[in-house]
């Protein structure tokens, strides 16, 4: 099978349009179309329906789409390790918890990309758990997620970038004289326990017998600390970085006993095909984060 073949057709899907793919991979529309066909003949189906200028998958097109792209990609690292050892290609599949897509992950590629220019990247936004599951089957190479409260597979890899104990987190003007009787007597916005960090804030209130007065239940820390800094409750959460989001003045405020802590690193799956994208990646994350933590760029330590 020709992978000229593959990549007209993606691109056509992609675009929904002949004529843009055309463009985008400098042919003439006729010989796109020429090739999508020769791809439906190969493999006996119609991949592509056509409706007035625009085009898109049929059933069995959009079956064997995903598929497609996997190849496309294992193609261009497989030309990028053979053409040139000394320079990275081809494209990182990365997954990231809400947390570090804002932070972390952006920062890390753009000094990987202005480094290698002929890498690319795949971002997949998701839960930990999600995103676990999805680096153990080969979905993704890599993903920044909060450590799982369980063993990992031999067959994965983990590197901590920080550790973040819980902490009560309230209102900037609010005063804390007890940790725990302000967590019973406060509106409540718990963080949720479907989650690493939510799980780890359950089982302290558990372990204390605390009950707050829960008034939502939200997957966000960004929500969160939203919630919190217009005064509609108090929260438990890991010490990550709320003060970062504009317009945002919150407290943090460190537990009396002994704080769980929320891992967040990066896990990958050893026989990953682009490990050497992986590697570059974990090494510019980890310079990035020890180069913060040296510099004090974490903001609003925990009072006590």
């Amino acid at each position: 099978m020709d992978s000229r073949y593959l990549q007209s057709f993606v691109f056509v899907v992609e675009l929904g349009s002949i004529a843009e793919a055309a463009r985008r991979l400098d042919l003439t529309p006729a010989a796109v179309a020429q090739r999508v066909k020769m791809l439906e003949a190969e493999l006996g189906t119609t991949l592509v329906r056509r409706s007035g200028r625009t085009v898109g998958a049929t059933e069995a097109g959009e079956r064997i789409l995903a598929r497609a792209r996997t190849v496309l990609h294992d193609i261009r690292d497989l030309r990028s390790d053979i053409e040139d050892t000394d320079q990275l290609g081809g494209q990182l599949r990365l997954g990231g918890m809400a947390t570090m897509m804002a932070s972390l992950i952006p920062d890390a590629l753009a000094v990987l990309l202005n480094r290698h220019p002929q890498m690319d990247f795949y971002l997949e936004p998701g839960t930990s758990l999600d995103l676990y599951r999805k680096v153990t089957t080969g979905d993704l190479d890599a993903a920044v997620i909060a450590q799982p409260l369980f063993n990992l597979p031999k067959s994965c890899d983990w590197h901590t970038f920080r550790t973040e104990p819980l902490v009560l987190l309230t209102p900037a003007t609010m005063h804390v004289n007890d940790v725990h009787a302000t967590l019973l007597t406060e509106p409540f916005i718990r963080y949720d326990r479907n989650v690493v960090g939510g799980q780890l804030a359950d089982a302290y209130l558990r372990q204390h017998g605390i009950k707050p007065q829960q008034r939502c239940e939200l997957d966000g820390l960004a929500a969160i600390a939203t919630l919190v800094d217009r005064g509609l409750g108090v929260s438990l959460v890991p010490d990550w970085a709320p003060t970062e989001y504009p317009g945002i003045s919150v407290r943090k405020w460190a537990l009396p006993n002994v704080a769980p802590k929320r891992l967040v690193g990066l896990l990958w799956g050893r026989s990953c095909a682009r490990i050497r994208l992986v590697q570059a990646f974990l090494g510019a994350a980890d310079s990035i984060e020890r180069e913060r933590h040296e510099h004090g760029h974490k903001h609003g330590k925990p009072r006590r």
